[in-house]
């Protein structure tokens, strides 16, 4: 279990610390939701999750398979719905893989990046659609 503790510190911006390290994030509402925009909002930090969380996946395959991906990108796109209730609505992945398309762990690395906790969290509702390029 890890706890994370939050503020609201006014201005619609709020400060978080992460309970076992001590590391720090602020956010703020994004300038299309009476916000600043200054720092990742909410959602943006769920859009960032699913990223990581599909990378630190495939790292930890990797790992296991002794498979280099030191350069894997993802670059997450959050579309919001256009009317209310405000939400998610797509988070289209772009993963970018400095592999050859032909590797023999390809199909392997790709379910595991599927099989993260944040995208099996997501309510299906939100379309997540993924694109591999391997471009090693």
């Amino acid at each position: 279990m890890v706890e994370i503790n939050a503020v609201y510190e006014g201005t619609l911006r709020c400060s978080a610390v992460h309970g076992p390290s001590g590391s720090t994030i602020e956010t703020d509402a994004p300038v299309d939701n009476h916000g600043r925009g200054e720092r990742f909002s909410p959602t943006d930090l769920l859009a960032t999750a699913l990223g990581t969380c599909m990378m630190t996946i495939m790292g930890i395959f990797a790992d296991r398979h002794e498979i280099d991906l030191t350069g894997t990108k993802v670059r997450v796109h959050k579309e919001m719905t256009p009317e209310p209730p405000r939400r998610i609505a797509r988070l289209p992945l772009v993963i970018e893989v400095p592999l050859a398309a032909d590797h023999p762990k390809r199909k392997a690395l790709e379910k595991a990046a599927l099989t993260c906790p944040v995208h099996l969290s997501l309510h299906p509702e939100i379309e997540k659609p993924v694109t591999f390029n391997w471009v090693g």
